[in-house]
């Protein structure tokens, strides 16, 4: 059963990767559904223990990346999926899959700043950023999500590939694993 739930999660996270590429854009009735499906199916796999362990890998998930949803550094649907996926995972293996999405969207978006031919302004952002997340004040909006020249990358990919590539190792090793 565990494999089901993680498949699952694979496909749930293909599809909010798919439409965050696309739209650049995640669909609450994607997260949402997902959120349900993962502590569903970790219910019926581990009963209560599932259930804790969902409940515990969502929460984590959406307590760790709120700030930066506050400053506009990261998108609602991001950190709804991220939220849809510990639910799935449970909380220790959230932590890794989020380890890997985060080295797989500082590839991608130092790619495209060096694309971009913005390494300078990046640098400076990125400052700009720090100092907003360790005063707990809104970010400058010209370097937030909200400015339509910025150079972005849709995390939903990066969190995705990053599933998809955890899904794949646990089915390799044929270690499906216990929830959390």
């Amino acid at each position: 059963m565990r494999e089901v739930t993680l498949v699952l999660a694979a496909a749930v996270a293909f599809a909010a990767g798919w439409t965050d590429w696309r739209s650049r854009r995640i669909p609450n009735w994607l997260t949402v559904s997902g959120l349900v499906m993962g502590i569903a199916c970790n219910t019926v796999y581990a009963r209560w223990p599932g259930a804790l362990a969902a409940l515990e890998g969502a929460g984590l998930g959406l307590l760790l990346l709120f700030p930066f949803v506050v400053v506009r550094a990261l998108g609602a649907g991001d950190w709804k999926l991220v939220g849809a996926m510990g639910a799935f995972l449970g909380p220790r293996p959230l932590l890794l899959v989020l380890v890997v999405a985060l080295l797989v969207a500082g590839a991608m978006a130092l790619a495209l700043v060096i694309y971009k031919r913005r390494l300078g302004q990046t640098f400076r952002n990125i400052g700009r950023l720090l100092f907003a997340f360790a005063t707990g004040r809104p970010g400058d909006p010209a370097i937030s999500l909200d400015n339509p020249q910025a150079a972005k990358v849709p995390f939903g990919v990066a969190f995705a590939l990053a599933v998809i590539l955890y899904v794949g190792q646990q089915a390799a090793l044929g270690t499906w694993g216990g929830v959390g």
